[in-house]
């Protein structure tokens, strides 16, 4: 841990990696409060594989295309794959949700053909970029390492975005994710609350990207939510717990993949995967104690 903290105050690379760390922590503990409490897990796993798509269709502009965007600090630099991503997320969210509401499709149906069809057109644009398979290895498994300063403006914006969003609708998404009859008879729009937070959900699912990878965004966006949820009596007590574990999973996934040269995305789902071992193990004890309390009584 000393050398940890000694390199961190030295290094900037080092320091970038742990602020996109907390900023990408902060989102998934209030959005994945809703996701569980909602139980749109499901449907957050396939906006997630919907990401490749993205990544792989912005890649395949970049490099065989050379389309260019334009960025005030560098200028005009290369189509950043996580513009890809985030526009793919969006996209698969919008697409979930309307075909659910309004072409009243079995939903597990509708999430799993999204999930599949995204996979496979991101496997058709990688297959059609030269020199994009090292690069996606990132993508998929995460390295924090690796994060830029514009990755940390680029999530400090979309976390002021599903912040904002997430508690100024507060009321109504709490409506809407325990009880839509109850929602509706008090006049809420629930079709645009939903909607609104599977893109909420979307947007996150990019912002944990560059830390769990995609193929492991899911489990940082549920296992801190699922450890808070043992002993959270709230919603708000929920997210407020979930952002402080998040931020706690985190960097301790850094901090242990620095030290040993581990890789940093499946570091700290492991770490997550223990605390919610952990927790459950807590909560079992805790409640056999109560009850032989209760019986000696």
């Amino acid at each position: 841990m000393h050398g940890f903290l000694h390199e961190l105050g030295r290094s900037e690379t080092l320091q970038t990696a742990l602020v996109c760390s907390l900023l990408a922590g902060v989102a998934s503990g209030v959005v994945g409060s809703y996701v569980v409490v909602r139980r749109i897990a499901s449907i957050a796993g396939s906006i997630a594989h919907c990401v490749l798509c993205g990544l792989a269709f912005a890649a395949y502009l970049a490099v065989v295309h050379k389309v260019r965007m334009y960025h005030p600090i560098h200028g005009w630099v290369p189509l950043d794959p996580l513009v890809g991503a985030l526009v793919a997320a969006v996209l698969a969210a919008l697409i979930i949700g309307w075909i659910t509401i309004r072409a009243r499709q079995r939903e597990d149906t509708v999430i799993n053909a999204v999930w599949a069809i995204g996979v496979a057109i991101g496997l058709f644009f990688i297959d059609r970029t030269p020199g994009f398979r090292g690069d996606l290895m990132t993508y998929l498994f995460g390295n924090t390492l690796l994060s830029t300063s514009n990755d940390a403006w680029m999530l400090l914006a979309l976390d002021v975005l599903v912040l904002c969003v997430a508690l100024l609708g507060y009321p109504r998404l709490l409506a809407v994710c325990f009880d839509e009859e109850f929602a509706r008879l008090r006049g809420i729009n629930v079709e645009f609350w939903y909607m609104l937070l599977l893109c909420l959900t979307a947007v996150t699912v990019v912002l944990l990207m560059t830390i769990a990878g995609m193929v492991l965004v899911i489990a940082l966006l549920t296992l801190p939510v699922a450890i808070a949820a043992n002993f959270a009596k709230s919603l708000w007590q929920l997210m407020l717990g979930s952002v402080a574990l998040s931020a706690i999973i985190t960097t301790a996934g850094l901090w242990i993949s620095y030290d040993y040269s581990a890789p940093t995305g499946a570091t700290t789902i492991l770490i997550a995967g223990a605390g919610y071992l952990a927790s459950m193990l807590i909560v079992r004890f805790a409640r056999r104690s109560a009850k032989t309390a209760v019986a000696s009584a």
